[in-house]
């Protein structure tokens, strides 16, 4: 029973963590570059605005551009209760591995991606063009990564792998120094990051993310905002589950010993210390032209297969 009310206050965590985390690395952002932020808070008003206002629906559009927004926010929820984010040995840990939750991530991509098209718009469609590129060269390195990690613990149970490098505590690991670099770079392309893309930007030419977005309103508006920065949070997760491990512990210490209010700062502070880096990266570098991203990923896949190849060269 605790097992099960940690892993839903684990998926509200995230649900309620995401906006504000977005909002402190917009609000960074705009500090590092003299300007005025609006407040870290400010994506909880917007979310609240956009809920209480009426949904449209562009015409020729069937039920899949209804239904997207809610698959893909369910789809995002159901991965932050696969991932280990507070403990480890949860109760749905052992029903999916990396490579399922590899497919969740696919599976509210495909459904975003039918949605823009869906519409028939021509910079809706684009978008989701770019969106299919982007993906086509993300999710090699991204496995690659998860593998190199999944080899070291010898299980795909994202999980164990957690548990496992927690254990190793700060043995250093060459094949992992590879696979982090590899996956940064994954998460700046996936969550639509500078430099693959700009989230703040409004020039249609230039979008990939938010040009799936322009026929969305009301309360659809705001699950597809909300997902995508569950998704941002869920990534930074990701990276810290397998790259700064101390501190997740596995559910029977939660049960016996009252360690959560002190994961739960750790947490919070690993997640500070993410928004400060991304950033930092956002305002030092600046967006690539779109055909130079295909380069920039390709660089994420070879570090990957480099931190493969690491590890059955060295085993570590």
């Amino acid at each position: 029973m605790t097992g099960i009310l940690l892993e839903l206050a684990q998926v509200l965590l995230v649900a309620f963590l995401a906006p504000l985390f977005a909002g402190l690395l917009r609000a960074l952002r705009a500090i590092l570059q003299n300007r005025r932020p609006a407040g870290c808070w400010q994506n909880y008003r917007d979310l609240y605005r956009l809920f209480h206002k009426e949904s449209l629906q562009a015409d020729g559009t069937s039920w899949l551009f209804r239904f997207a927004p809610y698959a893909i926010f369910g789809a995002f929820c159901l991965a932050a209760a696969i991932i280990p984010i507070l403990a480890t040995g949860l109760p749905l840990a052992p029903a999916a591995d990396v490579i399922a939750l590899v497919g969740l991530f696919a599976l509210a991509r495909v459904f975003q991606v039918l949605a823009a098209m869906d519409t028939g718009t021509p910079f809706a469609t684009l978008g989701a063009h770019r969106e299919m590129l982007i993906a086509g060269l993300a999710e090699p390195a991204l496995l690659a990564t998860l593998f190199t990690a999944s080899l070291l613990s010898r299980s795909t149970s994202l999980s164990v792998i957690v548990a496992h490098l927690e254990q190793l505590r700060f043995a250093l690991h060459p094949s992992m120094v590879f696979a982090a670099a590899a996956f940064f770079i994954v998460l700046l392309a996936e969550n639509a990051r500078i430099p693959v893309d700009n989230p703040a930007t409004h020039l249609e030419l230039t979008m990939i993310h938010e040009a799936m977005l322009l026929e969305y309103s009301g309360r659809h508006l705001a699950l597809m905002e909300w997902a995508a920065q569950i998704k941002l949070t869920l990534y930074v997760a990701i990276g810290i589950a397998l790259f700064l491990p101390w501190g997740i512990v596995p559910i029977a210490e939660i049960a016996e010993v009252a360690i959560l209010p002190v994961t739960l700062p750790v947490l919070l502070l690993k997640f500070a210390g993410a928004a400060v880096i991304l950033a930092l990266i956002e305002t030092l570098l600046a967006k690539l032209r779109l055909f130079r991203a295909p380069e920039f990923m390709a660089t994420a896949f070879l570090l990957g297969v480099i931190g493969l190849l690491t590890f059955f060269m060295l085993g570590a």
